[in-house]
């Protein structure tokens, strides 16, 4: 295995490719010419479409910011799948569990082997390679690609060879983290109506039973410095909330402080908030107890 094409050299995809170049030839796709130029510019090349990746590559991993984009690089009129390749194609976007199996179903009659493999870790993981992997699919197909993995991350869990069982995990992972931000976002106004200062509030609460790897990046990150620009955006964990309240639905599952924190969300996301990082819920906590 000597050569990865990735597709989607965002926020997540073009640290990913980076780090790949240390042990892989490495093809970007990209419809961003400056994230194309910078990865070309640390020695990847630039792929002209899903043709070239499926000719040239061993691996395909993708990273895309929604299911229309994914639906639309996988089946699209030059979309990947409507290639022959001898690649494993590899979907690091976050989905719905409908959209994995859709996906699986024509991969197997191309027979093109697929895995569906969300990430947890942002952007600061994708940097530093301690992404964790949440794998749905094939055993033998996973244990090829584990040096990719490897490359990129510190956890790599196959969660199972339902496809879209990576995919779940990662959205109760997520559900958990919107109610982690919205929690931190009302704790921490609680404190500025009683002159608690923020700083000392982190340090005691972090060697507490309050602490939490999202309050420390919400906190550190973003609303210590007062800059929302996205690492992940309010909008993006919008779209995994409704992903994982979707699943609940289809069971019969009654979920309803899950279902008000969706509510919360959507809100948020229809007064302008939603291209800003997640933790700006914390400005519209302020904003709304005025």
């Amino acid at each position: 295995m000597k050569k990865v094409g990735v597709i989607g050299l965002g926020n997540m995809g073009l640290p990913m490719a980076k780090n790949l170049l240390a042990k892989f030839e490495v093809y970007g796709n990209d419809i961003n010419e400056a994230a194309l130029k910078e990865l070309e510019s640390l020695g990847g090349k630039i792929a002209t479409g899903p043709a070239q990746l499926a000719e040239e590559c061993d691996v395909i991993l993708t990273s895309l910011p929604s299911e229309a984009v994914v639906d639309a690089v996988y089946l699209g009129k030059d979309g990947i799948f409507n290639n022959p390749t001898n690649a494993i194609i590899v979907d690091t976007s976050t989905v719905s569990p409908e959209m994995n199996s859709k996906l699986e179903k024509i991969a197997k009659e191309k027979n093109i082997r697929f895995l569906a493999a969300p990430v947890s870790g942002g952007v600061i993981g994708a940097e530093n390679r301690t992404l964790t992997f949440m794998v749905g699919g094939d055993k033998a197909t996973f244990d090829e690609v584990m040096p990719v993995f490897e490359q990129l991350g510190e956890n790599i869990f196959l969660v199972g060879e339902q496809i879209d069982s990576g995919t779940t995990v990662k959205l109760i992972n997520n559900l958990l983290i919107g109610f982690y931000t919205a929690g931190v976002a009302e704790a921490l106004h609680i404190a500025n109506k009683q002159n608690i200062d923020l700083d000392m509030l982190f340090s005691i609460l972090n060697v507490s039973y309050g602490q939490s790897r999202i309050y420390d990046r919400n906190y550190n990150t973003f609303i210590a410095k007062d800059d929302y620009e996205p690492g992940f955006a309010l909008a993006l964990l919008l779209k995994d909330v409704n992903f994982a309240l979707d699943l609940a639905k289809s069971h019969g599952l009654d979920l309803p402080i899950s279902e008000q924190l969706q509510q919360l969300y959507t809100q948020a996301n229809e007064e302008g908030y939603g291209p800003k990082d997640m933790a700006v819920l914390y400005e519209r906590v302020k904003e709304q107890s005025k």
